[in-house]
């Protein structure tokens, strides 16, 4: 008989709760039948509520219980079918996700996330060669109930036998960055290759005599944060004379050669771990997957460079590598510990698993007075609708992580500069913000330098020298390209399409970039693709196999709307009066917001239950607000966040939570 697991990456009902401590939240279901175990079904909760980055918290076990549910009966089913849910204290059906032998001393998140990468196909596992590790910016201890040794878990894995071991992870370099830039680190990588400006510096000396393990016996905060202040001041020194183009402000060419030398730093500590996991395992790269996770694994040029640098077989690094893929982690940790993968032919080799496109009829509908008509794909029309500008593709199930991979997209024309313009105008971001190529994989090798298969857009590769002229609008200033292999088996109207624009073009190639607006979650049903095409101008959008044309100007005459669409508010909404009386709680029992604010991002404090007294919480937070200059602004931004007052209707607001908004440089 098939029974159903659930894996789940919230924050935990509770007092814990005011601290939100989780982003990117998601669910993930499990079926198993005997030997036969698949992934079901991934929920990002910022698809279901709209709120980028989704951190808001469920306060009560009975409005986690409630939403639960309602994602569950999408898929016919109810908690009395689910055996047990991992990854989420206070759930209904909570089991302890079990560690494996070895690796008790690495918290669990990073454990998940090294799950996410080296199980993703299990038989690959069973019968291969693996290295793995997970390389974020620190852990998350919702879960833990002390310290743990290591942050950062690494491992080597010979036909099915798993060997753990500590790895530096490159991930606060990044922090740091975004600390001082007050930029996130997406745009941080953007930016070192938007400019020429460049310095000297010798990365290598800089990270010779400097270790970013993590852990509870040393943090990696002050090292990463003195390399780049150092960094920056060699900037400032060798760029205050140089004459640079007007394309940029002076501070961002600044950034730009700061982060080409934080990029070389965070290579040379992963080239580390990989020589140092190679020598554990006694194995050679050229028989042996590369596996990275965590957030920092979503750094395609440190993936390129390592593949291409030790010559791995392959790269098994799952689409969402950051906390949108604990979900997938937690439960394939689950399903290991209690014996579920031991003969099974588990694979995640698709990125589809988010919800399907389920209101396709009722959203034509609703926006039928900007519709002029709705038929059939047909290919010469798709290349006369995307030559020389953009549509909008809708198509099944949502992708899963951070990036567009062809089901919630907006795509053009690769040889136009002016389709690259325009879609960052749709996007409201900066006009140097690249935009990635699709191609299709049985051509990738005439384009760009690697043939390799990059199904998740995870690796920068250079695109031909004879070919970047045909395709300006995908071509980073330094010759690469973020790009994504399309094949007929993994997303076939996709690769018809992308077949039909080869054919009348000559170019396999479509530009391709995410649908939604800024500051707004990837779009995730039909009504919500029509809502953006309709406020941004875009007049076609192929959705689910079907062409829509949509008006200028709505017959009869109606509102157009001019706010992304409000998404699945009411199971957040409302919870005010729980959260403030958690947040009461703790300042009931002693705690000042500088306390609580000190505590809510000190992991290990919070593992310390029994030491982490209000007196000792209160004293450390007042000895960081004297040497912090960035403390007192983070602490208001908590209570803004956190606290009383907060809203839970617009999921627009309080997105300070994720991401810094108190740089420590000011532009210049």
């Amino acid at each position: 008989m098939a029974e159903h697991f659930l894996s789940a990456y919230l924050t935990p009902p509770g007092p814990g709760a005011v601290f939100s401590v989780r982003h990117d939240q998601n669910v993930a279901l499990w079926r198993r039948d005997g030997a036969d175990v698949e992934l079901v079904r991934v929920w990002e909760l910022e698809r279901v509520s709209g709120q980028k980055h989704h951190f808001w918290p469920l306060y009560t076990e009975g409005r986690a219980e409630a939403f639960l549910s309602a994602l569950l009966a999408e898929e016919g089913l109810t908690l009395d079918d689910v055996t047990a849910t991992w990854g989420t204290p206070g759930l209904p059906k909570a089991r302890p996700v079990p560690k494996p032998a070895g690796s008790e001393e690495f918290p669990l998140h990073s454990l998940a996330h090294l799950f996410s990468g080296v199980l993703r196909d299990v038989p690959l596992f069973r019968d291969g060669q693996i290295i793995g590790m997970a390389i974020d910016a620190l852990p998350d201890y919702a879960q833990e109930s002390r310290p743990n040794t290591y942050w950062y878990a690494g491992c080597v894995v010979k036909q099915g036998r798993i060997t753990f071991e500590p790895v530096e992870s490159p991930g606060p370099l990044y922090t740091a960055a975004e600390t001082v830039f007050g930029l996130e680190p997406g745009s941080l990588m953007a930016l070192a290759t938007a400019s020429t400006a460049a310095i000297e510096f010798d990365a290598e000396a800089a990270i010779a005599d400097v270790t970013f393990f993590g852990g509870s016996a040393t943090q990696p905060w002050k090292a990463a944060h003195d390399l780049v202040r150092t960094v920056v001041a060699a900037a400032e020194e060798q760029l205050a004379d140089v004459e640079l183009d007007d394309s940029l402000s002076r501070e961002d060419h600044l950034r730009s050669a700061v982060m080409k030398v934080i990029q070389r730093c965070c290579e040379g500590v992963a080239i580390r771990n990989v020589e140092r996991l190679l020598e554990v395992g006694g194995i050679r790269a050229e028989d042996t997957h590369l596996s990275t996770s965590g957030g920092y694994a979503l750094n395609c040029p440190t993936n390129t460079l390592l593949m291409d640098r030790f010559g791995f077989k392959g790269l098994v690094t799952p689409p969402c590598a950051n906390d949108s893929g604990q979900g997938i982690g937690l439960g394939l940790l689950g399903l290991y510990g209690a014996g579920a993968l031991a003969e099974s032919g588990l694979r995640i080799l698709s990125p589809y698993y988010g919800r399907d496109v389920m209101d396709v009829e009722e959203a034509l509908a609703e926006f039928a007075p900007w519709i002029a008509s709705v038929t059939d794909f047909e290919a010469e029309r798709f290349v006369a609708d995307v030559s020389d500008g953009v549509i909008a593709w809708v198509d099944g199930r949502a992708e899963l992580g951070p990036r567009a991979l062809g089901h919630r997209s907006l795509i053009g024309d690769p040889r136009s500069q002016k389709v690259k313009d325009l879609l960052n105008e749709y996007k409201r971001r900066q006009w140097w913000r690249p935009v990635a190529p699709m191609v299709m994989a049985e051509h990738t090798g005439e384009w760009f330098a690697s043939d390799r298969e990059s199904p998740y857009m995870l690796e920068a590769v250079q695109v031909r020298p004879e070919v970047r002229d045909l395709v300006p609008a995908i071509v980073h200033l330094d010759g690469s390209a973020r790009h994504q292999t399309v094949t007929a088996e993994s997303n076939p109207r996709l690769h018809r399409a992308l077949d039909a624009f080869r054919a009348a073009t000559g170019v396999p190639i479509l530009c391709n970039t995410s649908l939604n607006d800024k500051a707004e979650a990837v779009v995730d049903q039909a009504a919500q693709a029509l809502n953006f095409c309709v406020r941004k101008g875009v007049t076609v959008l192929y959705l689910c196999g079907r062409r829509v044309e949509l008006r200028t100007a709505p017959v009869p005459a109606a509102d157009a709307p001019t706010e992304p669409r409000p998404r699945a508010l009411e199971y957040f909404a409302g919870q005010e009066a729980d959260r403030d009386a958690l947040w009461q709680g703790w300042l009931d029992a002693g705690y000042t917001v500088e306390g609580m604010y000190h505590l809510s991002r000190s992991h290990q404090l919070r593992a310390e239950q029994e030491l982490s007294t209000p007196e000792r919480v209160n004293l450390l937070a007042g000895y960081r607000a004297t040497v912090d200059p960035s403390f007192r602004g983070l602490v208001d931004n908590f209570r803004r966040t956190h606290g009383p007052g907060g809203s839970f209707v617009d999921p627009s607001t309080l997105t300070g939570a994720f991401g810094v908004i108190n740089p420590l440089r000011k532009s210049r």
